[in-house]
């Protein structure tokens, strides 16, 4: 009988700590990834997924990592028929219950001051800072130089 009250008591307490462990994340990154640079090159971007499941929309505010001197969220887009890539000022929105997608030819983190190349089989941390989320730490693919995905 006493063990029955022990294992109640713990299935209790297992139930109410839950919703804790559920909420403690309201991003998630997914399939993050690189290109691999020439030698030389000086920059390079970094792709991904973040998807916001909380109820409140929250905004990618920068970015950190070791193998570059600065990182920064950029956009690339056309503009009377000119391809401009740019800082995306006071960083970059996640819709509540949404989702945005990093991806060539448009939103990226871009990487600046490259340290070494980047060499296609290797992996990087690289940490996003969310306004409302804080830090979010992940490891960063490097696949091979031409890459579209995956």
């Amino acid at each position: 009988m006493r063990y029955l009250l022990k294992i109640a008591v713990a299935a209790v307490l297992v139930a109410a700590a839950a919703p804790a462990f559920a909420q403690s994340s309201s991003i998630q990154v997914e399939k993050p990834w690189t290109r691999a640079t020439p030698a030389g090159a000086t920059t390079g971007a970094v792709y991904l997924t973040i998807d916001n499941k909380s109820g409140a929309a929250d905004r990618l505010t920068g970015a950190s990592s070791d193998v570059a001197d600065k990182l920064q969220i950029h956009e690339m887009k056309v503009v009377n028929g000119v391809m401009q890539m740019r800082e995306v000022p006071g960083g970059l929105q996640v819709p509540a219950k949404g989702a945005v997608v990093l991806k060539p030819g448009s939103y990226h983190v871009m990487l600046i001051g490259l340290k070494n190349p980047l060499k296609a089989g290797d992996s990087f941390p690289l940490t996003l800072v969310f306004e409302k989320a804080g830090n979010v730490s992940i490891t960063v693919p490097v696949q091979a130089s031409g890459a579209k995905h995956e």
